[in-house]
């Protein structure tokens, strides 16, 4: 009956060492510094992609839809950006659908609030009055800032050049000759 009673105290004393183990490290990695800058990081790449979404898509079947869709490239972007998108028209016309296939950050810094982004965007684009889309590929930078609200906008957006197959072939055999 004694032994029962030492192991059952030891197993008691182990159980609460490992919870008390488990408590200290959960308290470690809550106030961690990277844990807490991929959080940020996860937070603008959601964002970014989402504005990404709403900057190559309009929807321009009536005016009143194409206005809708140029308010929201101006709620997706602040600073130059959202200067730009205050000039421009609503008018009738072909309208385009983005999907974000891939993104990344690849800068972000937290103090100053800005990032950058890099993403490849399919955009589908329906001409007036067609059924059927055309699909286009698109490899596009962003830069992002940080607005009084505490979200991410994008503050400029680039194309990013594809290097064409012919170049490539044509490095290959001037590589090849010599």
């Amino acid at each position: 009956m004694r032994r029962a009673r030492v192991l059952a105290g030891a197993a008691l004393a182990v159980a609460l060492a490992f919870c008390g183990t488990g408590a200290w490290t959960y308290a470690q990695a809550r106030t961690d510094d990277a844990l807490a800058f991929g959080r940020d990081r996860d937070d603008v790449l959601a964002q970014g992609r989402d504005h990404l979404v709403v900057l190559n898509t309009l929807d321009a079947s009536t005016r009143e839809h194409a206005e809708a869709g140029i308010e929201a490239w101006r709620d997706a972007s602040t600073g130059p950006l959202h200067t730009e998108l205050g000039a421009a028209r609503p008018v009738v016309g072909a309208s385009a659908r983005a999907t974000v296939t891939e993104a990344a950050v690849t800068a972000l810094d937290t103090r100053a609030g800005t990032a950058k982004l890099i993403a490849t965007v399919r955009v589908d684009v329906t001409p007036q009055g067609a059924s059927k889309a055309t699909s286009d590929r698109k490899r596009l930078e962003a830069v992002l800032e940080r607005t009084g609200d505490d979200t991410w906008k994008v503050k400029a957006l680039s194309a990013v050049p594809v290097a064409g197959a012919a170049g490539s072939r044509a490095a290959t055999a001037g590589s090849e000759a010599r």
